[in-house]
């Protein structure tokens, strides 16, 4: 009987895959790429239909949602706590509440590449609206 051969397995993947790290708000730093988790609304609770009646009016429902983001990169410009000051690939600037969502620190090298690949997506885009 022949001996039986085990063969090795190499991946082929050229890079592997990383997490991104929810981040506590002090823990934001000006030079991260960062991206929203999750987003926080909130409503009346007159306006909530389930339980309207056992909650008091004052009262706001907070309901949790995914950002329609997709993980796009966002740089840190400026942190002033609650606010950051973000720049969009696309070169926008805007402020997060951070009482209304949650950042995860992406991976610096998928960050850049991110970036990188929705900046020119962006410039195309103005290119072709012109």
């Amino acid at each position: 009987m022949a001996p039986s051969r085990q063969f090795e397995r190499k991946s082929t993947t050229a890079a592997e895959a990383t997490l991104a790290k929810a981040l506590a708000p002090e823990e934001i730093r000006p030079g991260d790429f960062v991206t929203p988790l999750f987003v926080i609304a909130e409503v009346p609770s007159y306006w909530w239909c389930a339980d309207a009646w056992s909650l008091p009016l004052d009262q706001p429902v907070r309901i949790r949602f995914m950002p329609p983001c997709d993980g796009v990169p966002l740089k840190v410009k400026s942190v002033c706590m609650p606010f950051v000051l973000v720049k969009h690939p696309g070169g926008e600037q805007g402020t997060l509440d951070l009482r209304k969502c949650q950042l995860a620190r992406l991976d610096k090298s998928h960050a850049r590449r991110a970036w990188k690949e929705y900046k020119k997506a962006s410039r195309r885009k103005r290119v072709a609206t012109v």
